[in-house]
């Protein structure tokens, strides 16, 4: 009954969180991030008390049920499980000692990055973000061939309920991440089950070590077990030893595949009315000297590389950071790369980066202006961020946030170079800060008003000057309040609070 139970909520979540990544087409409303916003890194970056204390306090209940049911890439891990073990019926699991070193080398340096502001080890780490990742570069793509495929046959008898939608590389760095995370976390778990959620995701570290003194806890009636070893052989997280009739909670993820296959009933889910005992033999003083030296060995050189800067594409020489996230700074203090964000944006105008913020910056969502641009009137990214890296925006708040200030070379503007009318610029400016006016022989060329700019980029990505745009927009350190659009003189005033 537990297994059922876990098994179909389970597959609910997953399935709903892996529909809210790949739809392109609207099928779940853009508020419907409840499960994203559930996540227990998410909440943490975003300093959601209420998700926060909800998930400690199920832990404490009843383990970690949040890696069988909650986490995505936790979830994903059991179907490859499943898949192995459906292949391979006579592969048996067998229990094996936790890596402490291994476990809490990982958590202290995420800690330690976290807090001296490279933010990337936690990003890459993130069993949510790892497994947004993989949704939308991997899975998503598939998703739209298909769906293209359905549209042409559809549309070939008439039927225009689909329709074909372009299936392109967002980011060919962000691809070889989740190709690299799928397939480790893939092998990982189809070879050793759940090696990577418990001797390496931080998550599953620091639940391991709660469920040490959860309430209700799978235990083994030693009058009752006959120590025929089927318990430990269905067990997911080798963490039963059936010879020493013990449980390893620190692994324990609650599947109930013991308590379900036990014959003897000796296996059960139940009130912990017992000690914990310490599991580890490692002393303490030299395990914690150990740690400080492998964090400061990982994170020296973290500190320094997170201050790295490349040259950004084209002209650009400040990355312009989305809409909400107030500056790249607050960005990456909060950011952990699950590109729900990415998934969502309307117009393309969102991608992850490489090195535009810096080598501390990589994964995280940047404006780029190649293949679309931002939407005057959306506000979407800012709805479906789990973790408050962007702020919630009213339509109006957007309308006068300036992210970037338009930058025009006239030189390298057709109308300069050839002699062509053009004014693409001018009509996809929804604030005219770009205007056309007399040139030369009933030409017109562009003229700019950066103060009134909010740097939406329609006028980079219509430009079409190539391979350097004649007209692009430059990113706002710290996003500002755009002039009213009128002749009223105004200083531009940094936001600092938009008052959330």
């Amino acid at each position: 009954m537990l297994k059922n139970l876990r098994t179909a909520i389970a597959i609910a979540v997953f399935g709903l969180l892996t529909v809210y990544f790949v739809d392109f087409a609207g099928v779940l409303p853009i508020d419907f991030n409840i499960l994203a916003r559930a996540q227990f890194i998410p909440a943490l970056m975003s300093r959601n008390v209420v998700i926060i204390a909800a998930l400690i306090l199920c832990a404490l209940l009843f383990g970690r049920v949040y890696c069988s049911v909650i986490c995505p890439l936790g979830i994903f891990q059991d179907i490859v499980i499943r898949c192995s073990k459906s292949a391979y019926s006579k592969r048996k699991t067998v229990y094996k000692k936790v890596n402490i070193i291994l476990r809490w080398s990982v958590v202290i340096c995420c800690v330690i990055c976290f807090f001296s502001g490279f933010t990337v080890l936690v990003a890459i780490l993130d069993p949510y973000g790892v497994y947004g990742r993989i949704a939308l570069h991997l899975f998503k793509p598939v998703y739209m061939s298909a769906n293209n495929v359905l549209a042409a046959v559809f549309n070939h008898f008439g039927n225009y309920k689909f329709y074909q939608t372009e299936v392109a590389v967002l980011s060919v760095f962000s691809l070889v991440i989740a190709s690299i995370s799928f397939a480790a976390v893939g092998v990982l778990a189809w070879t050793r089950e759940r090696f990577y959620c418990n001797s390496v995701c931080p998550v599953g570290t620091v639940l391991g070590f709660i469920n040490k003194y959860s309430l209700f806890k799978i235990q083994i009636n030693g009058d009752k077990c006959a120590s025929c070893g089927v318990c430990a052989a269905k067990c997911k997280a080798s963490c039963i030893d059936a010879r020493a009739k013990t449980v390893d909670y620190s692994l324990c993820v609650n599947c109930f595949n013991c308590v379900n296959n036990c014959g003897k009933k000796a296996v059960s889910f139940s009130i912990n009315k017992s000690k914990t005992k310490r599991q580890t033999v490692i002393d303490a003083d030299k395990r914690r000297l150990l740690l400080m030296g492998i964090s400061a060995v990982i994170t020296a050189p973290a500190a320094v590389l997170a201050r790295a800067k490349d040259k950004l594409p084209e002209n650009r020489r400040s990355a312009v950071s989305p809409p909400g996230s107030v500056s790249a700074k607050r960005l990456l203090k909060h950011c952990t790369s699950c590109h729900l964000c990415v998934s969502k944006c309307p117009s393309r105008a969102l991608k992850p980066s490489f090195l535009e913020y810096g080598i501390g910056g990589v994964l995280t969502p940047v404006m780029d202006f190649q293949r679309g641009f931002c939407n005057f009137d959306c506000t979407i990214c800012t709805e479906v961020c789990p973790n408050n890296a962007l702020v919630r925006l009213t339509m109006e708040q957007k309308h006068s946030l300036q992210v970037g200030r338009v930058v025009l070379k006239p030189e390298l503007c057709v109308v300069h170079t050839n002699g062509w009318n053009c004014g693409a610029c001018s009509e996809h400016c929804p604030t005219q800060a770009v205007k056309m006016v007399p040139y030369r022989d009933g030409l017109t060329i562009p003229v700019i008003n950066a103060d009134i700019c909010v740097g939406c980029g329609g006028c980079e990505f219509i430009c079409p000057v190539r391979p350097q745009r004649a007209i692009s927009v430059e990113g706002n350190e710290v996003h500002r309040q755009a002039r009213a659009f009128d002749i009223e003189e105004k200083k531009d005033e940094e936001i600092t609070d938009f008052g959330f």
